[in-house]
This record gives C-alpha cells, structure tokens and sequence, in this order.
C-alpha cells in the first residue's frame, strides 16, 4: 500500500465516500473526495457502469495530474428490464431517493409478477491522466422488498435484501454491509491490486 497512502475519490456522494473511506482507513489510506478538492461533477454519458466510473476518474485524473478512483453502481431489477440500471441515481426527479424507491415499488407491483429479484452492481476505475485504468467490478445478489425497512445507509438500501438475510441493506450496520456489499466487493479487488503493486 506505500504507493498509495493518498487516493482521491472522485465523487460527491456523501454515502459512497463514507463507505469508502471506512473500508480504506483501517489501511492507512487517506481519502480525499471530490467535495473536498471541489473538483467539477462529470455528466455520466456512459451506456455502462464501467464506461460512467471511467469518465468521472479520468476526468480527476486529468485535472490533478495524478491517478484518481471513481465509481458508479446501481440496482438492476430483473422483472422490469433491469432497471434502473445505470439510471439509479437519476430514477426520480431531483435524485430523490426516496421516491426513486416509490417509484420502483410501483413499477414492479404494476408488472403483476413474482419475481422480485434484483441485484446491486458496483463498478471502480483506477485511471491515470494518460488514459490508462484498472477497473474493479463487485456485484451483490438478492431481492427487492414489499416496502421499505430500516434506516442506515443510503439510497435504494431500504428495499434491496441481499440473498442469505432476512433484512435491508438500511438495517446493516456499515461494517456488516461493507463486508458483503457491491462496493465493498469491489473495493476488495481494488485492494488485492495495490497489494500486488507493492510486490512488483
């Protein structure tokens, strides 16, 4: 990890960043946010996760002149096509979460199936300012609830029960859901990356 003691986070989600910097602190890395070095919002053009987390690191990495991370997730809901996708963030006017979950709710008890399930993906791109970048895909299986539970975390964490539990992602405390979350899968791939750096 000596090659990266300090990342810059390419976002101004407050939940994503604390997520982040709670997985990569205990290894002494600081994280430091897109809010913090106000550095612009890129508008995601992308048809994929990977191609949207790409712009926004490359972006960063281009105007600090260092490599830079970023990342963009989303939830995929099977009965209706897999939405929202790479939409989730914009699902709902003003990027209300809370009535993004509404609205999905509706969607999916208007489709008339059974089938509520669904998956959270998560996709991380380490990009340097010429271009180059490593991305790092986590993705957590499970199923979209009747309403919303709990109140931790953020987002569409208060309708999505991942496989194995009996609860929402917003009834998980930040380590339970990093453990086995889509960001926190990913960031493990991103971490096994700078360990075998420091081996080279």
């Amino acid at each position: 990890m000596q090659k990266y003691k300090e990342l810059i986070f390419a976002s101004h989600n407050k939940g994503k960043i604390a997520e982040i910097r709670e997985i990569l602190s205990p290894l002494g890395i600081k994280v430091l946010s897109g809010e913090d070095l106000e550095l612009p919002d890129v508008e995601e053009t992308g048809k994929t996760f990977e191609e949207n987390a790409y712009l926004k690191a490359l972006a960063a990495a281009k105007e600090k002149n260092i490599p830079c991370i970023a990342d963009d997730s989303g939830l995929c809901v099977d009965a209706i096509g897999g939405k929202p996708g790479v939409y989730t963030a914009r699902y709902a006017p003003n990027r209300d979460f809370d009535k993004g979950m509404d609205k999905l709710l509706e969607e999916l008890a208007a489709t008339k199936s059974g089938n509520r399930s669904a998956h959270f993906s998560c996709v991380i791109v380490l990009a340097c300012p010429d271009g180059r970048y490593k991305a790092f895909e986590g993705r957590v299986d499970g199923c979209i609830a009747s309403h919303k539970q709990g109140n931790a975390g953020f987002g569409y964490d208060p309708i999505f029960i991942p496989t194995g539990f009996n609860r929402s992602f917003a009834e998980f405390s930040g380590e339970e859901k990093n453990k086995i979350s889509h960001r926190g899968r990913a960031l493990q791939k991103f971490i096994s990356y700078l360990k075998d750096l420091d081996e080279v």
